[in-house]
């Protein structure tokens, strides 16, 4: 089956695995911190999103984790690292399990690690979120509203509010990486369209998560998380931890879902995750 991927850079390979909803653009995104120069970034829409469609028949976790390493195959490339994101981890912790000699490192990022069901919205959210309407407005709110984009996306994954929320958000907006990283990602985060049947699908998937086979991963994971994270709880990294081989958790305090890339910390943590994803 057809997967929309594309590479960036030369040097070690590295699997990007958007989260729900999302899609390649979100893993270019989510890939900028690696250099080009040292690292060979493979982007991919998961399975539903964008130009990688759903097969009905092969929609499992399973499935998916096959279809990666297929890509890889395609590719020529032997073995990679991956950074995963949210509902991009379980197809991280399947690939590493199902395949073993083809992944040598995880850095998983406020990821999913059992089951998962996404927040009810209220009706303003469900509008910005899960309608091409929506999806148009946050565009021009991106490019005409920073502020405002932020806040509204850091108070819906998080539950930073007050003080500690504006003190965030100017933090934030103040950081040339962390802000274009915030107003970039929250141009893929609509789950209309091209991304509805790929959000369907997790949805129905990492909702009907009984266990990953964590035990069975052999790669060295690392597990980074915000302990503010309203949309996947920390509780998904504390389990990883306990469950997988090789692990090591850092714990990002009043991080939110975005803590990997928007927290006060997120240059240290990323040179910790270049240093693990480095054979």
């Amino acid at each position: 089956m057809h997967v929309e991927a594309t590479t960036r850079g030369a040097g070690v390979p590295v699997l990007v695995l958007h989260g729900s909803p999302g899609g390649i653009d979100a893993a270019r995104v989510m890939s900028r911190f690696l250099p080009e120069d040292t690292f060979r970034s493979v982007l991919v829409s998961r399975p539903g999103y964008l130009g990688t469609p759903l097969d009905p028949a092969h929609a499992s976790i399973d499935d998916e984790a096959d279809l990666l390493a297929g890509v890889l195959d395609g590719l020529g490339i032997d073995r990679v690292g991956v950074l995963a994101w949210s509902g991009g981890g379980p197809a991280a912790y399947r690939l590493a399990a199902r395949h073993p000699d083809r992944v040598h490192a995880v850095v998983a990022a406020s990821a999913v690690s059992g089951s998962w069901a996404p927040a009810r919205p209220h009706p303003a959210e469900y509008v910005v979120s899960h309608t091409a309407v929506g999806a148009r407005v946050s565009g021009w709110l991106a490019a005409h509203a920073p502020r405002t984009t932020v806040l509204a996306a850091m108070s819906g994954v998080s539950s930073l509010r007050g003080r500690a929320l504006r003190d965030h958000v100017s933090d934030v907006l103040a950081d040339p990486d962390r802000r274009a990283f915030m107003l970039d990602v929250a141009a893929t985060g609509n789950t209309s369209g091209r991304h509805r049947t790929g959000w369907s699908n997790d949805v129905r998937t990492l909702g009907a998560i009984t266990s990953l086979g964590l035990e069975e991963v052999r790669a060295p994971v690392l597990l980074v998380h915000g302990d503010a994270d309203t949309e996947v709880l920390p509780v998904h990294s504390t389990r990883a931890a306990s469950e997988l081989p090789d692990a090591e958790l850092v714990m990002l305090p009043g991080g939110t879902h975005f803590a990997f890339w928007d927290h006060r910390d997120a240059a240290a943590v990323q040179a910790r995750a270049r240093a693990h994803l480095t054979p």
